[in-house]
């Protein structure tokens, strides 16, 4: 710099002078192990014809390395807030965890990913891990809702004008009594099913899945990839466990038409000499009819714009957006844009209940 006129002699006498300090989580920062174990793993599991082994090839990803350092530096602000959270409870907890996918809505790429808050300190790649998603999996209940209005197998048909009565109920499956309760046990007396997701309410999503019939929830699960899911009550609240990555996909039907797309980390792989010898084609299937994919996008707008994910908002994000947050014995936050899709998990590792809602741990992330 001195060479080149932007420092005068003093300048360069007190640079030189300076001690030099190593830059805490600079490597991680500029850097994607949990994605790179991950696409390793791929590479023995899907391509078993290649020799990594014996021969030099280019493994072309869909890592964005911007997005990648944007989610570290948003996943390092956010669980500072988590700790900061915790630190004023009166029980002492363990570090809490993270995982965070981000894909693009339309090709299922998955451009950043993290799995775990530090590398160095734990390889575990929570966003592999099986983890109850709580109230995220609601909107698949609504659209499994919404979609009987093509065959006519509810009457009348469910909209999101239709009304239910969010009150205790107790509900009977196989001979037990299912009692679930709502957030702070409050209860909202007549709701539109509108109402009903924005506040995540769990009374009336019990009550619209058993309209709808609780395998037919199921069904819709297992058509987006969430295939531990069984035609039960506690279904509609997210009781069986997904994984983060998977929940992102999932998600696809809603910001890509009613369109499943399978997630993919890896391009091409090429030689040495640049010859193409494969190249990864996502699963694309049609799951929901496109009206009804765009009335659940426009409910989860919704949740964005006044219910459970308004913080959203309050934090300064304005660009049009879809969301919902899920708080099971951990917080979660789906959202999208047209531009981007991200799922936030944040818990425990000994899966002890984090006692932060979504939309205080997960969302802000």
């Amino acid at each position: 710099m001195r060479d080149n006129g932007y420092l005068n002699e003093a300048e360069y006498q007190l640079a030189v002078q300076a001690p030099l300090a190593l830059a805490q989580g600079g490597v991680e920062s500029s850097d994607a192990p949990y994605f790179v174990d991950l696409v390793n793993d791929l590479l023995q599991d899907q391509f078993q014809n290649i020799d990594f082994q014996s021969s030099s090839y280019r493994v072309y990803t869909t890592l964005d390395m911007k997005l990648q350092r944007d989610a570290v530096a948003a996943m390092q602000l956010g669980m500072k807030e988590v700790d900061e959270q915790l630190a004023r409870r009166r029980k002492p907890y363990p570090q809490a965890q993270v995982a965070l996918v981000a894909l693009d809505p339309y090709t299922g790429e998955v451009k950043a990913l993290l799995g775990g808050r530090s590398y160095g300190q734990s390889q575990l790649n929570r966003a592999l891990a099986r983890r109850q998603p709580g109230s995220i999996f609601k909107p698949f209940v609504y659209a499994a809702a919404l979609r009987t209005a093509l065959d006519g197998s509810v009457s009348p048909p469910l909209t999101p004008l239709s009304k239910i009565v969010d009150e205790p109920t107790t509900f009977w499956f196989d001979g037990k009594p299912y009692e679930p309760n709502n957030f702070k046990q409050e209860f909202h007396g007549t709701v539109t099913l509108r109402q009903a997701l924005a506040r995540s309410m769990n009374i009336p999503t019990v009550k619209v899945a058993e309209m709808t019939g609780y395998e037919e929830v199921a069904n819709l699960a297992r058509e987006v990839g969430l295939r531990s899911v069984r035609g039960t009550p506690a279904a509609a609240l997210g009781a069986y466990e997904v994984r983060p990555l998977d929940i992102a996909a999932a998600y696809t039907i809603f910001s890509n038409n009613g369109e499943y797309v399978s997630p993919t980390l890896i391009r091409e792989i090429r030689t040495r000499e640049g010859l193409q010898i494969a190249e990864t084609t996502p699963e694309r299937r049609q799951v929901l009819d496109p009206r009804i994919s765009y009335m659940v996008l426009n409910l989860m707008e919704e949740v964005v714009r006044s219910g459970t994910g308004a913080g959203v908002r309050s934090r300064g994000f304005t660009l049009p957006a879809a969301g919902k947050t899920g708080t099971s014995h951990d917080a979660w936050f789906a959202g999208f844009t047209s531009k981007l899709l991200c799922v936030v998990w944040v818990g425990f590792d000994d899966n002890q209940e984090l006692p932060l809602e979504g939309s205080k741990a997960a969302l802000p992330i």
